[in-house]
């Protein structure tokens, strides 16, 4: 009897130590699972940035990537296409690698916007000075070399300068928007006066936004904008019109707790939930208007992934859980859509950070990361799959061919740039890695409420 049980007794302990074996095998092939999915985000990011980096043209001053490889007219200095969006991926390739050699990229191509900034005329975020002065913060930052400093100071006097006296306040131009005009210029002040502790630059901002409720249009019991006086369409969403507008009025609010410019934030909102398309608890806002009130956008230019930012960033600063329901419903309609699989009149063969697949990936990423919705996540990474699919190989790296324009779905190119390119999808790549190594990008945009 006693045999039996010590034969029982050695069966358990076999059994629980196979048992042991079989779980810990299960938990490594898992864990390699996610470091594969980790590594497989982090090294076609790095395939992007190897790609870029052949494009590299060498200059007296320091190193430029034309937007286009091989087209030196494609070379620039705008935050959308050009060589700062380039330098901004490095920099958070070399947070996410820790090898030097990205942030001496980066180093030779804010070398060169330092030897040029001063003759910039353009003051907007993503075609000229602001830009240009947000990329020089962050290489401050990753390098902590004063000249880039310097170079930030250059940038905020060439703004100062560049202000023009109208009305109450001061614009730059005559453009309002996000992309080139007073919101965006407005928010990398907003940006900058926190990094660098100058109220009088809290004050300029004011300004700038002082005039743009001077421009805005009352309608609906709201107000609306023009991208400028003089352009003839008025498109009501994030990059271009009054939900960028908006957006910058409340990040104003949230830094001055001046009561007007809530206010102007608010009767932006009210006129674009005036107009927006709300069936199926989704919310589209058209592209523009008098005639495009037809055609809806997906991505942060003309779509929800942009539009939401200021639903959210009004949630923010008012408590009110109404705005969050808001930037639901905007990520409902693109769930709705159909898209990656599909492709709609405002979303074509794009995978961009601005029109297109990057941009909606990030959003659903953004979005998971306040709602803990497995949902988001879930989509997130089905538009990057759909994004990694359609990446050509070139040599040992990797490029994207897309349709930048709607109208021009022939035109068919491979960009290096931020919001139309390589870099742009690169940075998504890169914040997407992070989130899986339960980490967090280092860049954060002026434009960005997440």
């Amino acid at each position: 009897m006693k045999k039996k049980k010590i034969k029982e007794n050695q069966g358990l302990q076999y059994i629980t130590v196979v048992s042991l074996l079989l779980i810990i095998v299960f938990s490594a092939g898992i864990a390699a699972g996610c470091n594969d999915a980790e590594s497989l985000y982090l090294d076609k990011a790095l395939q992007a940035a190897e790609w870029i980096k052949s494009s590299a043209v060498k200059t007296p001053d320091g190193v430029v990537w034309p937007g286009v490889p091989g087209e030196l007219k494609s070379v620039s200095k705008n935050l959308y296409a050009g060589t700062p969006g380039v330098v901004l991926f490095f920099l958070e390739t070399y947070y996410s690698t820790g090898n030097k050699s990205y942030l001496e990229d980066a180093c030779e191509g804010a070398n060169h916007l330092l030897a040029s900034t001063s003759e910039e005329k353009n003051m907007g975020l993503y075609t000229g000075v602001a830009g240009v002065g947000f990329v020089l913060e962050e290489t401050f930052k990753a390098t902590g070399k004063k000249k880039y400093r310097d170079g930030v100071r250059q940038c905020i006097q060439l703004i100062r300068s560049g202000a023009e006296n109208k009305g109450k306040g001061i614009q730059w131009d005559k453009y309002t928007d996000i992309i080139s005009g007073s919101a965006g210029t407005g928010l990398f002040l907003l940006y900058i006066a926190r990094k660098l502790e100058d109220p009088t630059i809290y004050d300029l901002a004011a300004q700038a936004g002082t005039r743009l409720l001077e421009m805005g249009i009352p309608e609906k019991n709201g107000l609306k904008w023009f991208m400028s006086p003089d352009y003839p369409k008025l498109m009501p969403n994030f990059s271009h019109g009054t939900a960028g507008i908006a957006y910058f009025l409340a990040t104003l609010y949230q830094h001055t707790k001046k009561k007007e410019f809530l206010d102007g934030a608010l009767a932006g909102a009210k006129y674009l939930l005036a107009i927006a398309k709300t069936e199926g608890d989704a919310c589209l806002i058209f592209h523009h208007e008098p005639d495009g009130k037809d055609l809806y956008y997906l991505g942060w230019c003309h779509g929800p992934v942009g539009t939401a930012r200021l639903f959210y960033r009004l949630y923010e600063v008012t408590g009110d859980k109404t705005w969050l329901d808001w930037v639901k419903k905007s990520a409902n309609a693109i769930l709705e859509s159909g898209i990656p699989e599909k492709q709609t009149p405002g979303y074509w063969n794009n995978v961009s950070r601005c029109c297109g697949a990057a941009g909606v990936a990030e959003f659903f990423l953004d979005l998971y990361r306040i709602t803990k919705n497995k949902d988001y996540i879930a989509f997130s990474k089905k538009v990057t799959n759909h994004i990694l699919k359609k990446a050509a190989p070139e040599g040992k790296g990797l490029k994207w061919i897309q349709a930048e324009h709607r109208v021009k779905p022939d035109l068919l190119l491979a960009q290096t740039g931020l919001m139309q390119g390589a870099a742009g999808i690169g940075m998504w790549l890169l914040k997407l890695n992070a989130f899986e190594k339960g980490k967090k990008e280092k860049i954060i945009f002026p434009d960005s409420p997440f």
